[in-house]
C-alpha cells in the first residue's frame, strides 16, 4: 500500500538513494518520480539467492529498464555501484554525497514543483565523482540482450551456455547458486509485469508473497543467508527442470476475495 501510495502520489517524490539500497529501500524509492543516487549507492534486488522474488513493486519498475537488463538484475541479484545506478535507469540524477543535505535544504526553499528538476539538474552537473568511470555493465550489455532474451530459465541458461564466453560462465555459476522455484518465478513476474500497471503488479506480487510463506525455499535461503550464513541453501526441488508450470501458476493463482490486496 506504501509502495503504491508512493508510485501515485500527486505531490513530487525526491528519494536520496545514497547507501545500501535493496528490498524494501528499493520499494520506497523507484516508484518517486526522482531518485538521486551518490558515489556510495549500492542497488540490487537479491531475492533469487533467499528464495524469494524481486518484490516491491520490482515486477513493474524492472522489465521497463533497457532491454532485458531488469531480467538480468532480478534473476542474478548483480550490484549496481555509484553511476551504474543512474546509467541503468534506476536513479534519475547523481549527486556527490557532500553535496546532499546542501541539496536537501535547498529543495525545502522552492516554492514550486516545476523548480525540483532544475535544481536537481543543476547539481548533477556539478558532481564529479566517478564521472570519469563508464556503465561497469556496459561491455555486456549485447551480451545480456542476448543471453536473456528466453521466455523460460532453461532458454537462458542454454544461451549462456552457447555463448560459452568467460562473462557467461561466470553467471551460469551465479544462477546455479539461486533458488531454481525463484528464478522462474521472477522470470514470470517481470514477464507478466511488463504490461501490467503498478497497482496490477503489486497485487500480483502479494498473491506471491503468500505462497511464498506456505513453502520452503524462503525459509531455507533466510537460513542459509542470514541466519546460520552457511551459504549452502538446499532448495527444494533443487534442479530448474524439476519446478513444474504448475507448480509456478499454483504461486500467481488468485488469492480467495477476501485474502486479496486491495488498493
Amino acid at each position: 500500500m506504501l509502495n503504491n501510495l508512493i508510485g501515485t502520489l500527486h505531490v513530487p517524490w525526491v528519494a536520496m538513494i545514497g547507501g545500501i539500497v535493496m528490498g524494501g529501500g528499493v520499494g520506497l524509492s523507484v516508484h518517486g518520480k526522482y531518485r538521486v543516487a551518490t558515489e556510495k549507492s549500492l542497488f540490487a534486488m537479491p531475492e533469487t539467492a533467499i528464495g524469494l522474488f524481486p518484490d516491491v513493486g520490482g515486477g513493474y519498475f524492472l522489465p521497463r529498464l533497457s532491454g532485458k537488463l531488469g531480467v538480468y538484475l532480478a534473476l542474478t541479484g548483480y550490484r549496481l555501484k555509484s553511476r551504474d545506478v543512474l546509467h541503468a535507469g534506476v536513479a534519475t540524477h547523481f549527486v556527490d554525497s557532500t553535496k546532499v543535505q546542501e541539496l536537501e535544504k535547498d529543495l525545502l526553499k522552492l516554492s514550486a514543483a516545476g523548480d525540483i528538476e532544475p535544481l536537481l539538474n543543476n547539481y548533477q552537473k556539478k558532481s564529479s565523482v566517478d564521472s570519469d568511470k563508464p556503465f561497469s555493465l556496459q561491455p555486456v550489455l549485447d551480451k545480456i540482450n542476448k543471453t536473456f532474451q528466453s521466455s523460460t530459465v532453461e532458454g537462458i541458461v542454454e544461451n549462456l551456455r552457447q555463448e560459452g564466453s568467460d562473462w557467461s560462465k561466470s553467471q551460469l555459476e551465479i544462477l546455479t547458486k539461486m533458488s531454481p522455484t525463484s528464478l522462474k518465478l521472477s522470470l514470470r513476474q517481470l514477464s507478466e509485469g511488463a504490461t501490467m500497471s503498478l497497482q496490477q503488479v503489486l497485487c500480483m506480487e502479494y498473491r506471491l508473497t503468500q505462497r511464498t510463506m506456505l513453502d520452503h525455499d524462503f525459509f531455507e535461503g533466510v537460513r542459509a543467508v542470514i541466519i546460520d550464513k552457511d551459504q549452502k541453501p538446499a532448495w527444494k526441488p533443487a534442479r530448474l527442470e524439476d519446478v513444474t508450470n504448475e507448480k509456478i501458476d499454483s504461486y500467481f493463482a488468485r488469492l480467495p476475495p477476501q485474502q486479496e490486496l486491495k488498493l
